[in-house]
């Protein structure tokens, strides 16, 4: 019964359309969704090193800008939508009071207070690198919006994201090795988004940081194993961030070359990919699936957009990804919808930038 109230809802909202244009109805929808969570303190899981019992406070405590939306890095991302949304929709609903929120959890206090976590000798790898790599992409949201409201929070970010920036080009010399995995941890995906900032901010020092060691960690693989997706509770595709990574440091004849031996199966224009399907949306694990697809739509999105000559045949490939999960963005569970609109938004903003 749910199912079909779910797909009755879409095709009131005009879902069915998303993947082609994002209307002023979607975007109100998906914008209810962080603004609901963004001051939700509980349930909250804290990725915390306790030294001693001092430090066991409240999340709203230990994190007053990012404390809502189940835990720290959904937090960002979900600021990063509300952003995004204003940027690009001027008659938003409730458009004041989402810039309130902002206004409030990105004070310049707040941000203080995250910078004292951070700074934590025990707590140097706290969200590294999915968690640095959302912070950046907000930066860079708040840095290039033309509204009145953005350039004083991202004066007021702009410290924490010098001290990511700091602790990138720390890290990867050290990082021998990368992680393939598809979730939090993934070393592809934690370093897209660091570079798009880096490029925008000219900050040559963090893009030769990212080109140099994205280069030395993945620059000789071969034939990603395609058929290996997905792992039980990816929501990013390994072989995908790893190719959306190498596109953004390559010049096109490089990338080519590198992409033909990485992932050869992608210049058949008969190349199919299932999608992949959640057993149960009342687990936080499992329904990391749907972002699964939309990770795979906007490396997809992302490839197309640049290369439409060699890989246009991957778009009807990539809306179905996009499409299968939007569903789960309305089904009432808060394991998904606290974050899977941010993943949605991503993969439309890749389809239409």
């Amino acid at each position: 019964m749910r199912i079909k109230v779910t797909f009755l809802l879409l095709a009131l909202l005009g879902y069915k359309s998303l993947a082609q244009q994002l209307t002023l109805q979607q975007a109100n929808h998906l914008a209810s969704l962080p603004i609901k969570c963004l001051q939700q303190e509980y349930p909250n899981k804290l990725n915390q090193m306790l030294l001693d019992s001092t430090e066991i406070q409240a999340p709203k405590k230990l994190h007053p800008a990012f404390y809502g939306c189940f835990d720290w890095h959904s937090s960002v991302h979900g600021h990063w939508s509300l952003v995004y949304l204003l940027n690009n929709f001027e008659s938003l609903d409730n458009k004041e009071d989402i810039i309130k929120k902002l206004q409030t959890n990105l004070s310049k206090e707040n941000i203080a207070q995250e910078i004292l976590y951070f700074s934590k000798n025990h707590e140097k790898s706290f969200e590294r690198t999915y968690g640095w790599n959302w912070l950046l992409k907000l930066q860079l949201e708040l840095e290039k919006s033309p509204k009145d409201f953005a350039k004083p929070l991202a004066e007021n970010l702009k410290p924490l994201s010098n001290l990511i920036i700091n602790r990138y080009i720390e890290f990867l010399p050290k990082l021998l090795y990368p992680v393939r995995v598809g979730t939090h941890t993934n070393t592809a995906f934690g370093l897209s988004n660091a570079w798009d900032y880096a490029v925008f901010s000219n900050n040559t020092m963090l893009q030769n940081a990212i080109k140099e060691h994205a280069i030395r960690m993945f620059g000789v693989d071969i034939n990603c194993p395609f058929v290996w997706e997905p792992s039980g509770t990816d929501f990013l595709s390994p072989c995908l961030e790893e190719m959306g990574l190498m596109q953004r440091i390559l010049p096109k004849k490089e990338f080519l070359q590198w992409l033909k031996k990485f992932a050869p199966n992608l210049a058949n224009k008969n190349f199919k990919w299932e999608v992949a399907k959640v057993s149960d949306r009342t687990d936080g694990h499992l329904v990391h699936l749907d972002g699964l697809n939309f990770s795979r739509a906007w490396n997809f999105y992302h490839l197309i957009k640049q290369y439409p000559k060699e890989f246009s045949h991957l778009k009807p490939l990539a809306d179905y990804h996009f499409q299968f999960s939007l569903p789960s963005i309305v089904d009432g569970n808060y394991e998904g919808e606290h974050w899977l609109a941010s993943f949605a938004l991503r993969a439309f903003e890749e389809k239409n930038n």
